[in-house]
């Protein structure tokens, strides 16, 4: 019988193992217009050098990982849709401002996209979350499904599909296969990743190119190692 593995343990092509390719060759690669990255301060790069650096303590990389999920939430909610809102400030004065259109929720892909989970619920406190569950061939690395439990309306929300590396894609792929079968509209589902390869990408492209990816970083090799370290199963 073929050895499955979860979805975090999804392993890049052996072409990547080459740990000194320069990431800066794919820094300003363009995508399309549903493709969003993070601009890439000090900050945010400091993040991912933690992250990657196999010296880091898990309690380290728990804090620095929660940090730059954050950060993908807060632009990931700036692709949501928004209304003019009209509020009373407390001397008196109206303020118009903005508020979220209804209808948006969270999927995780598990295990690892479950970490994902409290960035979203620490911005947005009654959002619905959705898990998915995929498995992938060792050998043929062909995803599938094992379990998924949506919100029962999810056809009519914007959903917010979360997954911290993505690799291949395969998984990714995968998880919006059900996603539409759930009749969501392609335009309706915006990835949250982390770190992701160019082929990943453009595998997603391929198949859903209407979907949105937001991420903090394309690079050729991807830190497969996040959903061990992160949930201590090394």
């Amino acid at each position: 019988m073929p050895h499955t593995r979860t979805e975090h343990e999804e392993m890049e092509p052996d072409l990547l193992q080459n740990s000194h390719v320069n990431h800066n060759n794919f820094e300003d690669t363009d995508f399309g217009p549903r493709f969003k990255k993070l601009r890439i301060t000090d900050n945010v790069r400091e993040l991912q050098t933690v992250l990657r650096d196999k010296s880091t303590s898990r309690g380290d990389f728990i804090f620095y990982a929660d940090r730059l999920i954050r950060l993908v939430v807060e632009e990931g909610l700036n692709q949501l849709p928004y209304r003019l809102s009209e509020v009373t400030t407390p001397t008196g004065q109206i303020y118009t401002g903005l508020r979220y259109e209804k209808g948006n929720c969270g999927v995780s892909i598990m295990r690892s996209g479950e970490a994902m989970e409290q960035g979203l619920r620490d911005c947005c406190r009654s959002i619905r979350i959705g898990k998915i569950l995929i498995q992938s061939d060792e050998d043929t690395h062909e995803a599938k499904i094992v379990y998924a439990k949506l919100p029962p309306d999810i056809s009519d929300r914007k959903v917010l599909l979360m997954y911290p590396i993505m690799s291949t894609g395969n998984t990714i792929v995968k998880a919006c296969t059900i996603l539409t079968e759930h009749k969501v509209p392609e335009e309706n589902i915006i990835l949250l990743t982390l770190f992701t390869t160019p082929q990943a990408v453009r595998l997603v492209q391929n198949k859903y190119p209407d979907v949105t990816i937001l991420t903090s970083e394309v690079h050729p090799v991807a830190p497969n190692h996040f959903g061990q370290k992160y949930f201590g199963t090394e």
